[in-house]
């Protein structure tokens, strides 16, 4: 099975504007298609902005709403999956959310942050209740969680039990919390044995400083691809061989007593 070539989308775009927003991920996609990339991943609340304030409510859509049906038409035109934040609006109730579009333009996943960060999140969403979403992108088995979620050990390792090879995490990791980019997420590719793909905004957003950073760490606990700062699109491979073999090598997951754990729950 060939590699999954994942360009990761470093920019906070418009926020507020989700007409150019739309327009940064279609110029993103087409350079990402360039490159071979069989996936774009973009940040956290990428078509709305994150602080946005009472504009999240406003701005949210249903899974499948206009929006969807945009970057499905990107996703086609160029010939890629593309992984995005947005904010869901179910009813009366709104979520963090992010879903994932295939290269034919269909919905593949959808998922609801389970782990809200900060009094503006939880101010502005309801939290999810399912930690595990996966599709099937490229032979390679996809899952999905937003920016806090991964800093939770449990969430991580309940993907990798599920079979989970590729972890997307679109993500608004803020100052001074650098750490998350540049250990955290690669340990957790480590200790689990997958990729995580951690695609990050940038800069200053209302009185958050966003820290770029983005990476698609490998199995091996090294950042296969990384970002800078600043606005950037990083392009790296999730090879399905190199997981196996390091799954051979690194037995965490055969090794496991899960019935010294019970605590944790």
């Amino acid at each position: 099975m060939p590699p999954m070539r994942t360009a990761l989308l470093q920019s906070s775009g418009q926020p507020g504007d989700v007409a150019a927003n739309l327009k940064v991920l279609d110029e993103a996609a087409a350079r990402a298609a360039a490159t071979g990339a069989g996936l774009l991943v973009a940040p956290e609340m990428f078509l709305t902005g994150y602080a946005i304030g009472d504009d999240v409510a406003r701005l949210a859509e249903p899974a499948d709403g206009d929006c969807a049906d945009a970057v499905a038409d990107i996703a086609v035109r160029h010939g890629l999956g593309i992984a995005y934040g947005y904010p869901e609006r179910d009813g009366e109730t709104v979520y963090n959310a992010a879903q994932l579009i295939g290269p034919d333009g269909a919905r593949l996943a959808n998922y609801r942050k389970t782990h809200l960060y900060g009094g503006f999140e939880t101010d502005s969403f309801t939290p999810g209740d399912q930690p595990v979403v996966q599709a099937e992108l490229g032979g390679l088995r996809v899952g999905l969680m937003i920016c806090y979620d991964v800093e939770f050990p449990e969430n991580v390792r309940a993907h990798a039990l599920a079979g989970t090879q590729l972890l997307l995490v679109p993500t608004a990791l803020m100052h001074p919390a650098e750490v998350v980019a540049e250990s955290v997420v690669p340990v957790r590719a480590f200790e689990n044995q997958i990729y995580v793909a951690y695609a990050n905004r940038t800069g200053q957003e209302g009185d958050f400083e966003f820290v770029g950073l983005s990476a698609l760490a490998g199995p091996d606990g090294t950042a296969r691809a990384r970002a800078g700062r600043g606005e950037e699109l990083v392009v790296g491979d999730a090879d399905p061989e190199l997981l196996t073999a390091s799954r051979e090598a690194n037995p965490y997951l055969r090794d496991r007593r899960p019935g010294l754990y019970t605590s944790l729950t």
